[in-house]
């Protein structure tokens, strides 16, 4: 996963979270079947926080809250939020190869990794080792939930250009949102989707703001192949190939008896 991407489209996200998730309270309500089954004050990860939408969210809901993301500019938006709705959310730039590094082995109840982050981990390989991070920071029993693009069907379109059919608003300003995909012919070699977000300013100005990030697809049961051999057991996945999104869940089971 590069270090550095999302450092322009941080400062542009909001434009790109759909309109349900656009609160931190919309964005963790979009996740209460999987909370509801926490206890109160259950310790919570999100490991790839964006601009902290779903952590504050959580932290108000009166989670114990620990956001990180390799992108400091995102980790920079998340701790802004925090303070502005006076919750505490603990940060960390930290990319999830690094997970087992930082102190936290068997710490928390539920990790997230949602926003179709995954897809940044570099091959299966890199994939792999980011889900072995996630399952070494969960608790025994803990739950992990992941979203993820169909990419059967993104990949299904081919190379394209996709103009969002509205303007999106936020906090009083309008914006229009352009994805271009490069899709190559291998499901194993680097895609690319150059996100532009073109945001009306109150004196009319149009500033774009454009960035290029790579990713590496992969199908619905190669996911569900890399969970298991994350050591986690497979709860449930909401695929269906007509449907551009889903979310699987996966608990780390308690270790075997002697």
């Amino acid at each position: 996963m590069d270090e550095v991407a999302y450092k322009s489209l941080a400062s542009v996200y909001e434009w790109l979270v759909p309109d349900a998730k656009a609160s931190p309270a919309g964005n963790a309500q979009t996740f209460e079947t999987v909370t509801a089954g926490l206890e109160p004050g259950a310790q919570i990860l999100d490991c790839a926080c964006g601009i902290g939408l779903l952590a504050v969210g959580l932290a108000e809901a009166g989670f114990r809250v620990t956001a990180c993301d390799a992108s400091p500019a995102m980790v920079e938006r998340t701790e802004a939020l925090a303070r502005a709705h006076g919750v505490e959310v603990s940060t960390r730039v930290c990319r999830w190869d690094e997970l087992p590094d930082q102190g936290w082995q068997d710490r928390f109840d539920a990790v997230f990794c949602v926003g179709n982050s995954l897809a940044h981990a570099v091959g299966r390989s890199g994939r792999r080792a980011a889900l072995d991070g996630m399952a070494f920071v969960l608790a025994t029993g803990g739950v992990l939930t992941l979203t993820s693009r169909n990419w059967e069907q993104i990949r299904s379109g081919g190379s394209r250009l996709d103009v969002w059919d509205r303007l999106v608003e936020r906090a009083g300003r309008k914006a229009v949102v352009v994805y271009s995909w490069q899709v190559p012919p291998s499901w194993d070699a680097e895609h690319h989707l150059q996100i532009s977000v073109a945001a009306l300013r109150d004196d009319d100005q149009l500033p774009v703001t454009t960035e290029l990030l790579s990713m590496w697809p992969f199908r619905h049961d190669e996911l569900l192949a890399d969970v298991a051999a994350a050591g986690l057991s497979l709860e449930g996945s909401s695929y269906n190939a007509t449907q551009p999104q889903y979310l699987v869940t996966a608990r780390r089971p308690a270790a075997p008896q002697p």
